[in-house]
């Protein structure tokens, strides 16, 4: 009988051990794969601008009255602004658990700037692109409003279109064309 017991209590105490370690090794690992993910979660959207950059250039170049589309824009996480006030547009990533470079500091890659900032102990990440001085950004051919993209699981489709020099710059129009 005292054998007996003290198998099940032996049973019970390496299931307890081993709950524990598992217990250990997510508190330990779980925060570094959140940060994984938002660090490639920041790589994409850099890469999507740098996209929507190319096709911008793209339309530029080949004068007025051409047309580039971008048939697939995810927005996983964060917002996606087109400011046409201020010719430019940007994705604000926020609640990020660590910034993707040092705070205060803007870096380029490619032509998105990059800033990290720390506001009530969660990171932001702005990701820019500006045209001033190199293309009058409309937006449905309007200048009034920042338009504001959320994330969602169905992609953006845009439409790029060079309406020709207006007050000496290239008008470029973009719009969301729907699904």
């Amino acid at each position: 009988m005292v054998k007996k017991a003290q198998i099940w209590i032996e049973t019970v105490l390496y299931t307890l051990i081993g709950l524990a370690l598992i217990g250990i090794v997510l508190t330990i690992v779980t925060p570094k794969i959140n940060e994984q993910k938002d660090r490639s979660v920041i790589e994409q959207s850099i890469e999507a601008l740098n996209n929507f950059d190319s096709k911008i250039t793209e339309t530029l170049d080949r004068g007025g009255g051409n047309v580039r589309s971008i048939p697939v824009f995810s927005i996983k996480k964060g917002e996606f602004y087109i400011d046409p006030i201020n010719d430019s547009m940007f994705f604000v990533l926020s609640d990020l658990k660590k910034p993707y470079s040092e705070l205060g500091i803007i870096i380029e890659i490619g032509r998105v700037k990059i800033l990290s900032e720390e506001k009530q102990k969660k990171n932001i990440v702005t990701l820019s692109l500006n045209y001033v001085g190199k293309a009058n950004i409309t937006y449905n051919g309007e200048e009034t409003e920042i338009k504001k993209f959320s994330p969602g699981s169905i992609p953006y489709n845009f439409l790029i279109e060079n309406k020709g020099i207006k007050n000496e710059l290239a008008e470029i129009s973009i719009k969301e064309t729907g699904a």
